[in-house]
């Protein structure tokens, strides 16, 4: 058995499962429909494979490297899931939220999934840290590599979609009017705590 491989997909699910940006947009596009959700899970599961594909060719290396790249990336970040926040927070305050029955756009999921995710500039250099770690010594770097990045994208198109549909199942208590709201304002507020983390981060080096 590959005890290194073993050790990699533990601290994997880990990363994966730990709530942020992506299990908060994942559930409020679940919340709007069984479809969203899993659009929207596919979409972060597609960022992420971004995230290894760039870890792999290196340019991560770049963003840690260039201090002003990974600052204009992270404001970019920012700035997007503050923008998540703001809707899910006026959502929050309107006369009718989100139902469970509202038309959603082709794609919208899929989008937020995947911008949510691929503009998190943390992410490639979490990679970039973590995946040599359970490369062994002496062997080939890039098919390891290669591995331990689709055991991670792997274990993101179990978590994310699982996610949603449980979601989906708790629904009909989940989109009462009441719950509907404090879902929405909880969502809004911690979409808006990691958007002003990422904006802050910035600002202050």
């Amino acid at each position: 058995m590959d005890a290194q491989l073993v050790a990699f997909t533990g601290v994997a699910a880990g990363m994966v499962a730990m709530p942020g940006a992506d299990f908060t947009v994942v559930v409020r596009n679940a919340l709007a429909s069984r479809g969203a959700g899993v659009l929207c899970a596919v979409g972060v599961a597609a960022g992420l494979l971004v995230h290894s594909a760039l870890a792999v060719a290196g340019v991560a290396a770049v963003l840690a490297a260039v201090p002003a790249l990974f600052r204009a990336l992270q404001l970019l970040g920012a700035a997007y899931v503050l923008h998540l926040a703001f809707r899910a927070l006026k959502s929050a305050v309107a006369a009718r939220p989100p139902t469970g029955h509202e038309p959603v756009a082709r794609g919208g999921g899929l989008r937020e999934g995947f911008l949510t995710n691929v503009l998190n500039p943390k992410a490639p250099i979490t990679f970039l840290s973590v995946l040599p770690q359970f490369v062994p010594e002496g062997s080939p770097a890039m098919p390891r590599t290669l591995l331990l990045a689709a055991v991670v994208v792997a274990l993101a198109l179990l978590w994310f979609p699982a996610v949603a549909l449980t979601v989906d199942r708790l629904g009909r208590w989940l989109r009462g009017p009441r719950a509907a709201r404090a879902v929405e304002a909880v969502t809004g507020t911690a979409l808006g705590a990691v958007g002003l983390v990422l904006l802050l981060a910035p600002l202050r080096a």
